[in-house]
Formats: structure tokens, sequence, C-alpha cells
């Protein structure tokens, strides 16, 4: 699950996004705007179509108008950042893009957007794009979107969309539940960690069980004292009733043990990128303020002593 900082890609497969609707998809799927990877080339690979592309390619206009396709985002959440990227896409990638959001009830269908009471919202204006490269947009608007549009001018091929930006789940979906903090999918995001080296610790708190070793977080080899951490931003600040410290898939490179500590950071609500201390936080296996020393530094209270975990 690809993220920008501390935002996270609202659009990720993994998260249960989809592309709904499109106008064509002649040469290259639709649904490949949301694969996970970055994209691939094949050239001289030709399918009945054509040249086969890992992307969304429409066929060419011979009159006006423009091309789109319909996302719906896996989390709903405040977008902040549109990236359209036309990587492998060098004589055939669109002139010109622009991104439209709306926020609905349920899941309808693409005919059904953006519904009573609900409008398109322009969050990218029509913006230039450049051919075979990450063309990066700001978003301003601060609302709650579950739905995005992306319009192409006049066609062309996009090989990947991500919208990346900070969860917000609908608070009547989750009244009376009891609600795992840390999960991407709630609102919880990673704000500092002490390795990446084989893997993010983002896997950790994404959706779903881990399949392989390389769905979780791993660190390189440790030779010197000390702990490796990782510290979350809750989704808001609760009671911990239950921790979970899954080590699915690895054997002989599973932690010995493990440290959770927690505080309290101010009160719950959505921080902006980069900002930790808005909403309760969790650290693992040592906190940020005292990374590696496995101890609770100022303002942290433990809330699992040093336990044993098995592979």
């Amino acid at each position: 699950m690809t993220r920008t900082g501390s935002l996270v890609n609202l659009a990720a497969r993994r998260l249960g996004a989809g592309v709904i609707g499109a106008s064509d998809e002649f040469f290259g799927e639709k649904e490949n705007l949301l694969r996970p990877g970055p994209p691939a080339a094949r050239p001289g690979t030709f399918g009945h179509k054509g040249q086969v592309v890992d992307g969304w390619e429409t066929r060419r206009r011979r009159g006006p108008g423009e091309d789109y396709a319909i996302v719906r985002l896996g989390a709903a959440g405040v977008i902040r950042e549109v990236v359209v990227d036309t990587t492998h896409f060098t004589g055939n990638f669109p002139a010109e893009c622009a991104v439209s959001a709306c926020g609905a009830d349920g899941y309808p269908g693409p005919d059904g957007l953006p519904g009573p009471g609900t409008e398109w919202a322009e969050i990218v204006p029509r913006s230039r794009l450049a051919g075979d490269a990450e063309n990066r947009f700001a978003v301003a608007d601060g609302r709650r979107f579950t739905h995005v549009r992306l319009v192409i001018h006049p066609d062309g091929g996009v090989a990947r969309l991500r919208v990346n930006g900070e969860v917000m789940p609908d608070p009547r979906l989750l009244d009376g539940l009891s609600l795992d903090l840390v999960a991407a999918e709630n609102g919880g995001t990673v704000t500092g960690a002490s390795d990446r080296f084989y893997s993010p610790p983002e896997n950790m708190i994404a959706p779903g069980l881990a399949a392989v070793m390389g769905d979780g977080w791993e660190t390189r080899r440790r030779r010197g004292p000390g702990s490796d951490w990782v510290e979350f931003r809750l989704a808001a600040a609760g009671r911990i009733r239950q921790a979970v410290i899954d080590t699915s898939c690895f054997l002989g490179n599973a932690p010995a043990a493990c440290t959770l500590l927690g505080r309290d950071a101010g009160e719950p609500g959505p921080a902006s990128a980069g900002q930790a201390d808005e909403t309760g936080s969790v650290a693992g296996s040592g906190a940020a303020g005292e990374a590696g020393s496995g101890q609770a530094g100022e303002g942290w209270s433990e809330l699992l002593p040093r336990t044993p975990l098995q592979p």
C-alpha cells in the first residue's frame, strides 16, 4: 500500500478501491490505473489490439470531447495530492487532465454519481501533463470525498493514478463498535520508524492478513545494542483493550520480544501531514523519544511489558 510521507494512497486496491467506469479502454484496461507496483514496459509485445500497455489507454479521438475514468476510493478521506503517472507513455499521453471528486453514501454505480445532494467538485483544474513522468498536483479542498473522476484531454494513456490523503471513516458506520485504532482503513498512520530496509512499517496496518513475508515490516539485522521501533498515530484517542502482534510468515527472522508503549498526545481529530501530536499514539519496541531503548520516555506509559514472541 503506497504512501507519501504520512499520507496514504486512498485509491489503493488493497484498501478496496476500484475503477467503476470509463468512457473508453480500447488499448489499455481501466483497472491498470490502480495496480500497486510501478508501471512496466514490454516494447514489441503486441496483442490483438496493438502494443500491450501497462496502463489505461483510450483510442484516438477524431472529434471533440474527452475521456474519463471514475474511481471509488478504498477509504474515504481528505485528498491532499493526486498523482497522474504517465510512465512509458511518450507519444500517446494525454495533453491535459482534470480531476474532480464527490462524497457519496453507500456504493453507487457510475450512473448514480454524484447523486442527490452531492456534486462533483474540481480538485485539480485542467492542467498540462508531461509524458513518461509522475505528474503531481496538490489539492487544497479539505472536504471528505469517496470517489474521484479523472478526465483526460482529449485521449491517450495514463499508467497509474494515486490519490494521497488522510483517511476519514464515516462515524455512523462505527457507532457502538469496537475499533482497530491503528488500522490504516480507520485513519491510523505511521509517524516514525527506526528502520525501513527490507519493507515499510505501513504494511503492518494494511487491511487483511499477510500472505508472504513482504507483506510485513522487516528491518536489517542489528549488530549493536538497542532495539528497532515504530511509532503510530492512532485514528483517534481511545481506550486500548487488546493488542495483536502478528509474526505470520516470519520464521528465522521474527523478533524475539516486543514492548508496547502509549501516550495521550491531545484531543482526537484528523492531523495534518507530519504532525503526530494531535491524537493518541502508540509505539512498539521502543518509543520515538528514546529510539531503540525499549523504555518509556517522557509522556509514554507501558501498555505491554517486554513480552516474548513466537515465529
